[in-house]
């Protein structure tokens, strides 16, 4: 591993004094810690960060597109992501003609692979891979009124789910609402439609076929978003939970109030973290549920990207290679999410074996288990805007105004009449 006295001197000899590099970045809790570290590259080299933009990756996306379809794409360095990155065409630099091939290769090859849109490399990933397990409060397993209570209700012992039908019957046992919630998950855009996209899976369909055709109107389908569906009717999710994304959903587990939550590796530090978390100390963390068929998967990864219009590209390129970097990655994966890079991932793993962190040590060993269950979109452009015909019908089947079958029905419409415009049948 490059100490990072090397790194350094290799950030000096790159020389941008007065060259200032604008970028739009994702934002929120367990992204930031990384950007702290930008003041060490502006120091090193002599050039100035400005970031003109942080926000959701949602809210990024959709400006990122207002500015392609404006022609305002000047600023240099862009947050990207596994999924959204073959819908921005022509926007950014091939990476793989500016970064040495030596220093790609030390990344870990499918996320690279992933990272590859039309055989350009149009991001390098930062650490923050995502696949998603189970965070549980810890107490409600270790309570024998409860145990008993759950036995002589359900017919099962009370025991961390393995099941997405143990989940459900677990989130409405323990609802309390409105003081305390079985569950919760995301509600809108992307995010709930990739959710449901892995419970499809999960119950033995897919969301589109060889050609592109959509079949998440399918029985396995219907079984996912009745999950969805019944947590809701049951209270046993927050009421606002259809306009929840990721932020919402980590603090809201983080008020220790959510007994069960499927989340993200970037969460594990911020959740048993005292400062930030009234479930510090109470936090399990289990392997992602099993569905009828196998277990939930949606996967992906973030990363950073350098413009075409960018005017400095190299001093873009060293800045994206810095937040990339061992050093940056040992960093950011110390608050729990998890690396790109193959040497980081063996020195996380190292760690967590000395036993001094058995937290982390659990979180390392559920989300390497996870991981084997990890599946990317389909890597189509038409991916985010298919999403923004979808999740709406999931909201209405959600609270009510559909039956589940009416609004996969219409959505697989929609979605059908997308991908005949983008000619793929």
């Amino acid at each position: 591993m490059a100490t990072f006295a090397e790194s350094a001197a290799a950030q000096d000899s790159e020389n941008f004094d007065g060259v200032t590099i604008e970028a739009k970045l994702i934002g929120g809790q367990q992204y930031e810690g990384l950007y702290g570290r930008i003041a060490e590259w502006e120091a090193a080299t002599g050039g100035t960060v400005n970031i003109i933009s942080k926000k959701s990756h949602f809210e990024i996306d959709k400006e990122i597109k207002s500015d392609m379809a404006a022609g305002t794409t000047s600023w240099c360095v862009g947050s990207n992501h596994s999924s959204f990155a073959p819908q921005y065409e022509g926007l950014y630099v091939d990476l793989s003609d500016l970064v040495p091939a030596d220093e790609v290769a030390a990344f870990v090859p499918g996320v690279i692979k992933a990272s590859t849109v039309g055989g350009e490399l149009l991001m390098l990933p930062r650490a923050q891979f995502d696949v998603s397990v189970l965070y549980y409060l810890k107490s409600n397993y270790e309570d024998a009124d409860k145990a008993a209570a759950f036995k002589t209700e359900y017919g099962y012992d009370l025991a961390v789910p393995e099941t997405w039908q143990q989940v459900k019957d677990q989130a409405i046992f323990f609802a309390d609402p409105p003081n305390f919630y079985g569950t919760q998950y995301a509600g809108k855009d992307e995010a709930i439609v990739g959710r449901f996209y892995e419970m499809v899976v999960a119950e033995g369909g897919n969301y589109l076929d060889a050609d592109n055709r959509p079949i998440f109107n399918s029985d396995a389908g219907q079984r996912a978003l009745q999950w969805f569906v019944d947590l809701y009717a049951a209270k046993a999710v927050p009421a606002g939970t259809t306009s929840y994304v990721w932020d919402d959903l980590g603090q809201g587990f983080a008020s220790g109030t959510i007994a069960l939550n499927l989340d993200w590796p970037g969460w594990a530090g911020f959740f048993n973290d005292p400062a930030s978390s009234k479930a510090a100390g109470n936090v399990g963390v289990a392997i992602q549920p099993m569905g009828s068929v196998t277990r939930t998967g949606w996967s992906g990864h973030h990363g950073f990207s350098v413009t075409n219009d960018c005017e400095h590209k190299d001093a873009a390129v060293s800045l994206v290679r810095f937040l990339t970097s061992e050093e940056s990655q040992l960093a950011e994966s110390a608050g729990g999410s998890l690396p790109t890079r193959t040497a980081v991932w063996e020195a996380n793993i190292a760690a967590a074996k000395t036993g001094d962190d058995p937290y982390r040590a659990e979180a390392l060993a559920a989300f390497a288990a996870g991981a084997e269950y990890a599946f990317a979109v389909p890597q189509i452009p038409e991916w985010g805007e298919s999403t923004n015909l979808v999740f709406p019908e999931l909201q209405a089947a959600i609270v009510g105004d559909k039956t589940v079958k009416e609004a996969l029905d219409d959505a697989a419409a929609a979605v059908d009449e997308l991908m005949q415009e983008s000619g793929y049948y």
